[in-house]
């Protein structure tokens, strides 16, 4: 067990003896000016806890005095094992971890079908808070930590997910009560890194990528048979990659000449209904088998088809990959169907019940308004001037 001390300007922690801190903050100065936090570290259950004085009441978090008056109080309560003498605020003995393991085991979260991307956010982000205590995390920590992910390569969108994440978990924990409102305040003053047009509401990162009537038809020539087929699912009807490749047989009506999912098959969780078109359905007969996966290879269903996918690309010359320069990734096919059917001139409340959008937000994320559209819309407009007198 130790006292730290915490630098007002970097939030580095360190020996309440330091004078300077490595980031050039003057702390005997700040010590004065009553700006530096004290800590108190101890371990518990093997794991070291930080604990700021914050989480004590009475007690001033800026005082080396009454955190060494708080220390021996704290070891003489471990040691009889009476830490209830302590009135602590409600869920300030919360570490993130325990949150984290709280948030997992609730039945409502384990029935996400993101449940193991959430594991994996949340085990990453407590790599580095898991020991800390939910209280002693400040937004600056958030910040720092969003700079130290920015420079091991991470993408934006991938940090904000992780903080988002853990972010849910404490807005959860606090609407059980378990915590008090100051965690929830704490991510709430982090700005996300991936920024929204105000206007169309579309990402900063949102990609524009939209397969051409050529790319598609060169492409086709070089895919696998069964792959073909997803292929053209997608382009023909917006479905997402999990929808296709886990669709069977007997939600396919060729009579009827429609894909019935049910909720279960969604991603939202809701059922949908998509109506089958002249060229998917002739694809559709060719495979058509009397049960089993729509999409499968040698009689088993297909997991991943990025490599088939990949493969084709390098064939075509057409690049492939999210980070690639105009490269391609089987999901921009989901936005080619959105914006063809905007281009088409069909109602956008009818595109969205296909493709399952429930909100315009969402619809317009997958709405590529291209070079020719502008283009198409200058021409409108000097056609309507050409034909008005202009006072």
């Amino acid at each position: 067990m130790a006292i730290v001390a915490e630098c007002p300007v970097c939030h580095r922690k360190q020996s309440v003896k330091a004078k300077a801190c490595p980031c050039g903050a003057n702390l005997d100065n700040e010590k004065k000016n009553k700006k530096v936090r004290y800590h108190i570290i101890y371990r518990r259950d093997g794991k070291q806890v930080w604990r700021s004085l914050s989480t004590f009441k009475d007690v001033d978090p800026c005082s080396v005095e009454d955190a060494r008056t708080v220390e021996g109080q704290f070891r003489t309560c471990r040691k009889e094992k009476r830490l209830e003498v302590f009135d602590i605020k409600p869920g300030t003995d919360m570490t993130f971890n325990a949150l984290s393991e709280w948030y997992l085991a609730l039945e409502s979260v384990k029935e996400k079908k993101s449940y193991d991307i959430i594991a994996f956010n949340l085990a990453s982000f407590n790599q580095e808070f898991g020991h800390h205590l939910l209280s002693t995390i400040k937004p600056t920590d958030l910040e720092s930590y969003q700079v130290r992910r920015r420079k091991e390569g991470y993408a934006d969108s991938y940090i904000d997910q992780q903080i988002g994440r853990a972010r849910t978990a404490v807005e959860k924990a606090f609407g059980d009560e378990l915590i008090d409102g100051e965690a929830v305040r704490t991510f709430d003053r982090v700005k996300k890194l991936v920024k929204r047009n105000q206007l169309t509401k579309k990402a900063s990162n949102a990609r524009e990528r939209i397969l051409t009537q050529d790319e598609y038809q060169t492409l086709m020539l070089f895919l696998p048979e069964h792959i073909k087929l997803a292929f053209a699912m997608a382009l023909y009807t917006g479905m997402r990659k999990g929808e296709i490749l886990n669709l069977t047989w007997d939600k396919v009506d060729l009579e009827a000449r429609l894909i019935e999912l049910k909720a279960a098959d969604t991603k939202d969780n809701e059922a949908r209904t998509i109506p089958i078109g002249e060229e998917l359905y002739r694809m559709l007969m060719e495979h058509r088998k009397p049960e089993g996966y729509v999409i499968q290879f040698r009689g088993k269903p297909v997991k991943d088809i990025r490599t088939a996918i990949r493969g084709a690309c390098k064939k075509a010359n057409i690049p492939y990959g999210r980070n690639v320069k105009n490269g391609i990734t089987f999901h921009d096919l989901r936005h080619t169907f959105n914006t063809m059917m905007r281009k088409a001139g069909v109602d956008r409340n009818v595109t969205m019940t296909i493709t399952g959008h429930s909100t315009e937000e969402m619809n317009r994320h997958y709405d590529t308004v291209d070079t020719e559209d502008m283009r198409s819309a200058i021409r409108q407009f000097e056609n309507l001037l050409q034909n008005r007198s202009i006072h």
